[in-house]
């Protein structure tokens, strides 16, 4: 069964370091650099809503750190343990785990509410990651690293070559993948050498969180949850885009870089798929 549908529909609002730009190939300016000043201007809040954050409320609960590099070894090893943690994105928060643990995935599921026949999506730290969990030979040269990282959430095939568990969305042959903007996410996202299944901080069918106070009540549920301020990206979520065949996409939820994402697209000649 292929993933496209069923993405469109229920997609939620979701290596040892290496340099975290990759240079695009044919020079069409990756979503980074087209929005620099939006990058600024999304690191600036963040630091300032870190400061502002109750430290009362952090020293009763034990939960609550700053989504920064110093705190990305707890984060890590949570995740390595099959644990849970909430963590900001470039467009929304999100729950996060190691998509190779089915334990973790169901407990994603479960804390959600979720029906484990919607799809999850997955995080990986850097483009170069991708071809290790999906199919990524067709595509024109250079168009992942124009697409990401940013906002944008790309459907490929999952292929034989895959070292993704057969157990994450079992029976799809397709799989989400994002490399968010955000450097936290990507450097957790390194750091557990895996892929990390990625899915919305809220209930299953309830709005989207654009801050930690939005899900205050699932928090429990996480070992941790990491602080990056209010997000500016408003609550449409990534786009999503079905790249799995040849010379055609197909735009599955606009989210919050539709034009961007078609606009590089056609730069590269690719069809929309009807």
């Amino acid at each position: 069964m292929n993933i496209s549908t069923r993405f469109g529909a229920k997609l939620p609002l979701l290596s040892n370091l290496v340099p975290i730009r990759e240079v695009p190939k044919l020079g069409f300016l990756p979503f980074s650099h087209r929005k620099r000043g939006f990058r600024s201007g999304f690191s600036k809040k963040m630091a300032l809503n870190v400061e502002k954050f109750d430290v009362g409320v952090e020293n009763q609960l034990g939960l609550i750190r700053s989504a920064t590099e110093s705190n990305a070894d707890e984060a890590i090893e949570a995740l390595k343990a099959g644990k849970v943690i909430a963590v900001p994105t470039d467009t929304l928060y999100g729950f996060a785990c190691d998509a190779c643990s089915s334990k973790a995935v169901n407990r994603i599921y479960d804390i959600k509410g979720r029906k484990h026949t919607s799809p999850l999506a997955i995080c990986v730290g850097d483009v170069s990651d991708i071809e290790h969990f999906a199919v990524t030979d067709h595509l024109p040269h250079g168009l992942l690293n124009s697409l990401l990282p940013g906002p944008v959430t790309i459907v490929l095939g999952r292929g034989e070559s895959s070292i993704l568990e057969k157990s994450l969305n079992p029976g799809l042959d397709s799989i989400g993948v994002r490399v968010p903007d955000s450097d936290f996410i990507r450097i957790i996202a390194r750091g557990s050498r895996s892929a990390l299944a990625l899915t919305s901080a809220n209930l299953s069918g309830q709005p989207s969180s654009v801050s930690i106070k939005d899900f205050k009540n699932l928090w429990e549920h996480c070992a941790y949850v990491y602080e990056g301020g209010v997000l500016p990206a408003g609550r449409a979520g990534s786009t999503v885009v079905d790249l799995t065949k040849p010379g055609k996409y197909r735009i599955l939820r606009p989210g919050s870089a539709k034009e961007e994402t078609v606009a590089i697209l056609e730069n590269y000649s690719l069809l929309e798929k009807c």
